[in-house]
Parts: structure tokens; C-alpha cells; sequence
């Protein structure tokens, strides 16, 4: 039997220590032993009934309910002030059998695999690694749990691709503590896996293309993610190039996606006509305090798995552009623990010569973060076209009202169909300013001050954006979310509405949600949207 315990708790941090937060009580579940319990589906199902057993227990005391994973966000999404529980031992992973992939599915069922929630993307890859597949794509790094990702819309600088989110075809969700409380959603328009598959989970088989892109970036507050069916993909491998070039060329990349016709070109990286070749991945490191004329640029070209091939750890390890906040993390240990003299510092040329070359899969090039420890990162997502304009009023707002000890980068990621995915523009940039966190003095402005001049200003030039609900920012900036969303903000609650009782819409809120206006528990539930279509 899977085993819950319970950890009374005045408080609850970050891995960036962005709090702490208040808390009452901590619960971590370890599963039953397979030694007990052979069956994975058994364990699953074991452990299910347990969170409603937990989440049962929360609704009589009147108080909420929240899972959380890696505790990767720098936002207080993940904070709940009454009962937190920890999903980092809920591991199990199977892959599918033809006989559960759905009759009508245009998935290749070799490469569909079913996740429980604790599992991390390093964790992930390694398994489908076993299996001769990869993801898609991943963020940053591969710390985050998979519920956190696709929770929060963790992106990584795909193209082509997308976020985490939108390679999830499945989802398992918990949604109070009776039998009928465990739901298994799907797109009715591209179905993956069969009934049988869902009665294995004991779930509900709900399929529904609304329903499911509302719940796919649901905040935490659909209900406990269980589990995830991911679409995976062959194993490949990335060149990965840092390079400098003029800024002017970088921007103008930004702002047009077009590389064919661009005079930035990579030997060996062009089509048959010589052309340059579209990039899986490209990323731009900017510096507001210098008028340098040449801008650092992370570029990224897949090619078909083949060993052998050099090892790429040794340049990966110690690359200061494998993660930004890892970069200034560790040019600021340089220094005395002082904010001015850092800013000071970043006045300079910090960025480094470079011309780095590796080649790796997904899961090499983007490996383990190497930090802990107190950072910042606001991330605003806008559409590429408005790249470099968003980035010059940025810059301007940033050395005029700053500073503040960060840098700015730029990625590009192809448009999710979550209903409030923050990479919403056909391709959105993610335009982020990453740091070391501070305290506010007469002279430097506070990070919530900053992230608000940052919406304020992008406000007043016309420039439509979104926030990565992970990241740092304003989250009480008035109608906010409304700003961004538009209708897809009604539209998001009224299935969550649907889905949860009023009871369990308190249940799964939390400040975050309150501070954002999207917690509004109601209780005329419209079953009809949530049905199978």
C-alpha cells in the first residue's frame, strides 16, 4: 500500500528561493514496493487512492490541496498555504501496448509512453533513451517534474515544435475523492489510447478537444495530475553552435524567422542551393549595459542519430551559455556580495569570447542545471515580429528606471494549442531577463516594481504579451490575465467549472490563482461541456 507522510511546517521555499511561503502541513507519498505490489497499474491505482484519500481529508477541514514537483517555478504557483503534497517519488512509467492505442490514432504507438507525475524530464529521457526515442523538446534543463511542465507551459526554443505541453496527448487527472473522480481526457479530433486503457487507471474516459487544451496548462488548479501519455519521438542528435554575430543581424532574424534568406550562414549548415537551413533552436544572450555590436547567439540544427559521435559533456559541463542564470550565478560569486558593484560589473564585456561546437541528443545538450540558490528570471512571451521593438523598450525602461543585476535573452517557440499557453503567437519570442536576486534600496527598484514596469511599458506601446506563469512578475497587476487572454480567460474557467465542483474548485485554488483572478468557484457546473464529443 502506498504510504503517505505527513510533516508539520511553518514554511515552503523555491529551488530559487523566491519565498518563503507559509505552510501548514507537507505530505510526500511513497508508493507500494513491487515487491508487493508486481503490477505497475496496481501501484498507480494504489496511489491514487490515497490522493483522494488526502484531498478528501483537506475538504472536510475547509482547507486547499496542491501537489507540486521539483519546485522549479520562481512564480508561487506551486505554493498552496494549507496542505502541499510532494509527487517526486510517484515515478512509475509504461510504455503502450498496441492493444491500448485507440483504433482511430495517428499516433505510431512505438512511440507513446505513459509518465506518472513525480517523474522528471531527466528521468524521462533516460527511459525513452532505453527505448531508442527522445522528446521532443525539454526547457533549460531537466530538473522539472513532467505535471510542473505542462502545468506551468515549460518551453523550450523549438521551432517546430513547441513546449512540453504539446506533446502530451493524454491526461489523468484526480478531481475529488469518489470513484467517478478519476478522468482520463484526450482531443476527440486525435484520440490516442482506447477505453482499455483507461479502465487499467480506473478512470473516466473523456474526450474533448476544449476540455483538454483548457486542463493541458490548468495552473494546478484542474485537479491532481496522475499521470501523462506523451508522444514521443526517434532519437536525434543537435550541432549546437555559440557564436557572435552583429546585433543588427541577430535582431533582424528575430524579427522575420528568416533564415534562408539571411546573410548569418554556418558552414556545412545550408541546403542544397546554399541556402542557410532553418534551425531547431535559436537563442539570443543580450546585454542592456553595453552598445556592444555583436550579440552572443545559441544556434541548433538536428541531424539523424548515428554513432559514433564525440562526446559533448566535456564543452556542455562547462559551457557559462548552457543556462543564463547559471552564467551570472557564477560571475557574480567573482565578485563581492554586493548588487552595485555586480551591476557594475555587467557594465563591461562579461559575455565571452566563444565559438563552441557539440553535437549530442536532446537529453546531452540540455542537461543537468548546475545551481541552486537565490535567482530571478521575468519572461514575457510577444510575437516574433515584435521582437526587437519589444526588446529596445525593455532595454530603454531597463537603464533609464534600473538597474537591476540581469541580462536579457531571447527564444522562439512554435505556438501551443493550451487555451492559456503563454506561447501563443504563431511563433512566440520569449523574450527573459535572468539574474541574482536582490533586495530593493534607494537606489535599485524592487523585482515586483521592475516586472510591473515591464507590463506597464509594453502596455503603453502597444505591444500584445503574455507572462510564463512560472517566472517573476506582477501577478497582481489589475486584469492582467484578461489583458493577455482575452475571452480564453472565460472560456478556460468555465471548463474548469465544468470539470470540478464548486467544493474542489476551492480545494485546487491557492493564492497564485486568487492574485491572477482565475480562482472563481462556481457553482452551476455545465456538465454539458465536458462530455465526450
Amino acid at each position: 500500500m502506498a504510504k503517505t507522510t505527513p510533516y508539520a511546517k511553518s514554511s515552503w521555499d523555491t529551488l530559487h528561493n523566491n519565498g518563503p511561503f507559509p505552510l501548514k502541513t507537507l505530505y510526500v507519498t511513497e508508493l507500494a514496493g513491487s515487491a508487493n505490489m508486481f503490477s505497475k497499474y496496481d501501484r498507480y491505482n494504489d496511489a491514487a487512492l490515497e490522493i483522494q484519500r488526502l484531498i478528501r481529508e483537506a475538504a472536510d477541514r475547509n482547507e486547499g490541496f496542491r501537489p507540486y514537483g521539483s519546485s522549479w517555478s520562481l512564480s508561487h504557483i506551486a505554493h498552496q498555504k494549507d496542505n502541499m503534497h510532494y509527487n517526486g517519488f510517484m515515478s512509475i512509467h509504461i510504455p503502450i501496448p498496441p492493444a491500448l492505442t485507440h483504433e482511430n490514432s495517428s499516433y505510431a504507438n512505438e512511440n507513446l509512453f505513459f509518465f506518472e507525475c513525480g517523474n522528471t524530464i531527466k528521468r524521462i529521457s533516460e527511459v525513452l533513451g532505453s527505448h531508442g526515442k527522445s522528446l521532443k523538446t525539454s526547457g533549460a534543463s531537466n530538473g522539472q517534474t513532467i505535471a510542473g511542465c505542462i502545468s506551468t507551459g515549460v518551453h523550450g526554443s523549438a521551432l517546430n515544435v513547441g513546449s512540453v505541453q504539446d506533446y502530451v496527448v493524454g491526461i489523468n487527472l484526480i478531481v475529488g475523492d469518489k470513484p467517478t473522480d478519476i478522468v482520463y481526457l484526450e482531443r476527440h479530433t486525435k484520440p490516442a489510447l482506447n477505453d482499455d486503457f483507461a479502465k487499467k487507471i480506473h478512470a473516466t474516459v473523456i474526450r474533448n478537444d476544449h476540455l483538454f487544451n483548457a486542463a493541458l496548462v490548468g495552473l494546478g488548479a484542474f485537479g491532481f495530475i496522475h499521470g501523462v501519455v506523451i508522444e514521443a519521438e526517434d532519437r536525434f542528435l543537435l550541432k549546437r553552435y555559440v557564436k557572435k554575430i552583429k546585433k543588427e543581424t541577430a535582431l533582424a532574424l528575430a524579427d522575420t524567422m528568416d533564415f534562408e534568406n539571411s546573410t548569418f550562414k554556418i558552414d556545412g549548415e545550408v541546403d542544397e542551393n546554399g541556402k542557410p537551413l532553418r534551425p531547431y533552436h535559436y537563442k539570443v544572450f543580450i546585454n542592456p549595459y553595453t552598445n556592444e555590436d555583436e550579440y552572443v547567439i545559441e544556434i541548433m540544427y538536428k541531424k539523424p542519430y548515428a554513432i559514433p559521435y564525440p562526446d559533448p559533456f566535456p564543452v556542455i559541463k562547462t559551457s557559462l551559455y548552457k543556462d543564463l542564470i547559471y552564467l551570472l550565478i557564477k560571475l557574480s560569486e567573482k565578485f563581492p556580495k554586493s548588487i552595485p558593484w555586480f551591476i557594475k560589473q555587467l557594465r563591461k564585456t562579461i559575455l565571452p569570447e566563444v565559438n563552441e561546437e557539440t553535437l549530442g541528443t536532446l537529453y546531452e545538450t540540455f542537461w543537468d542545471a548546475p545551481y541552486q540558490g537565490p535567482a530571478f528570471a521575468c519572461s514575457v512571451g510577444i510575437h516574433h515580429k515584435d521582437s526587437s521593438k519589444a526588446y529596445k523598450v525593455l532595454e530603454k525602461m531597463t537603464q533609464d528606471e534600473g538597474p537591476i543585476p540581469g541580462i536579457f535573452a531571447m527564444r522562439f517557440v512554435k505556438q501551443t494549442e493550451a487555451t492559456l499557453g503563454f506561447t501563443k503567437f504563431p511563433i512566440t519570442c520569449m523574450l527573459e531577463i535572468d539574474g541574482v536576486l536582490w533586495e530593493k534600496s534607494r537606489k535599485i527598484m524592487s523585482l515586483t516594481e521592475y516586472s510591473r514596469r515591464m507590463i506597464e511599458v509594453l502596455q503603453e506601446n502597444n505591444i500584445p504579451f503574455t507572462i510564463h506563469w512560472g517566472k517573476n512578475s506582477d501577478w497582481k497587476f489589475p486584469n492582467l490575465a484578461t489583458h493577455m487572454f482575452g475571452d480564453k480567460v472565460t472560456e478556460w474557467k468555465k471548463y474548469r467549472n465544468g470539470l470540478l465542483s464548486t467544493e474542489m474548485q476551492q480545494v485546487f485554488s491557492n493564492g497564485f490563482l486568487e492574485d491572477v483572478n482565475l480562482n472563481t468557484p462556481n457553482d452551476t457546473n455545465d456538465d454539458d461541456l465536458i462530455v465526450s464529443l
